[in-house]
């Protein structure tokens, strides 16, 4: 079987799939969505018992589909990759474009696939490096808090367990709950496989400070590069040539709780193969002046989305709050 008719398989599988989940609905008039999710859920699963190399064929397939027919936040992701490389051109810029929509699909198998990955595999997928120095940390700090963003495949930094010299290392990861409930459900699991924790946002302060006043240290990761809220913005970067409000949270919670502060620095080596090194910024981070570290950190991830544009999650609207939006944002509030 060439290539050609083995794509033409798998869509036509894809669709059958699509086609089994639309009938087994229709005829069950009285389901509930949480049950049609359950049975989206299952199919899904049940996708996830291929191997990667034929989950890559399924994104192959999804890229033709999410780029050229949905044209999923086109119009989101030129502006973003404009604004932000002005000295490309604009054939390298829609080049970025494409490899980015690449990857985006990539990026959606291979988190399918994390519900049923081996320890074994993805510990050659995903390569820790600096655990370590970070475990030393952990002996003289409650927490280490990793800054990490939407860039390589974040989903796979929850194996980081599986590193610890002695052992799992305790781990959580900051996360924001899924309106629909079965879906949630889904992504905590995943993220949880491998004996990491999700905490909520929401709960953020309160859950480290009592893990703090149990005794328990951890790692915690921060995915700090999403756009805050207008009344959470306390500070603003430089970011890819755009004025950009940031997250303070990770810098706050970590000289309010003594953590150690690392940056995760990511590569991708090769389609579905990851390295992740871990860098220490300071161990002592109320020495810092204010937002100091979140500039650093904002700084750190530029340079690598420069290093590897396309794997940055590029149809977020980070860039949706300006100064004065938000000013106006804020008078209305206090009106």
């Amino acid at each position: 079987m060439n290539y050609r008719h083995f794509v033409a398989n798998i869509t036509r599988f894809s669709v059958n799939m699509a086609h089994i989940y639309n009938i087994t609905c229709a005829r069950a008039k009285n389901i509930s969505t949480f049950a049609r999710m359950k049975i989206l859920i299952a199919l899904l699963k049940g996708l996830s018992h291929l191997p990667l190399r034929l989950l890559y064929v399924l994104s192959d397939v999804l890229f033709v589909l999410v780029y050229y027919v949905v044209r999923y936040r086109r119009g989101v992701v030129r502006r973003n990759i404009d604004a932000s490389f002005p000295e490309r051109t604009t054939a390298e810029r829609r080049g970025i474009e494409r490899d980015f929509y690449r990857f985006f699909c990539d990026y959606i198998v291979e988190t399918i696939k994390l519900l049923t990955i081996s320890e074994e595999e993805i510990k050659q997928r995903m390569i820790i490096e600096g655990m370590p120095r970070l475990e030393e940390s952990l002996e003289k700090c409650p927490f280490a808090f990793i800054y990490l963003g939407h860039y390589c495949n974040w989903e796979w930094v929850s194996s980081i367990p599986l590193w610890g010299e002695h052992g799992r290392v305790p781990s959580a990861q900051l996360y924001r709950p899924l309106k629909n409930k079965a879906f949630d459900r889904l992504f905590l699991d995943l993220r949880q496989r491998f004996g990491s924790k999700s905490i909520s946002k929401y709960e953020a302060l309160r859950q480290i400070l009592k893990m703090k006043a149990e005794g328990v240290r951890s790692i915690v990761g921060f995915v700090s590069d999403q756009s805050p809220l207008p009344n959470s913005i306390h500070e603003w970067a430089d970011f890819l040539h755009q004025d950009t409000p940031v997250f303070t949270g990770t810098e706050r919670i970590a000289k309010k709780v003594g953590a150690a502060i690392y940056i995760a620095d990511v590569q991708r080596v090769r389609r579905g193969y990851y390295h992740m090194r871990l860098h220490l910024v300071t161990e002592e981070p109320a020495k810092y002046p204010d937002y100091e570290l979140t500039q650093l950190y904002m700084k750190e991830l530029e340079r690598m989305i420069r290093r590897q544009p396309h794997l940055w999650l590029w149809s977020h609207k980070r860039w949706k709050h300006t100064r004065e939006s938000v000013a106006r944002e804020l008078a209305k509030h206090k009106a």
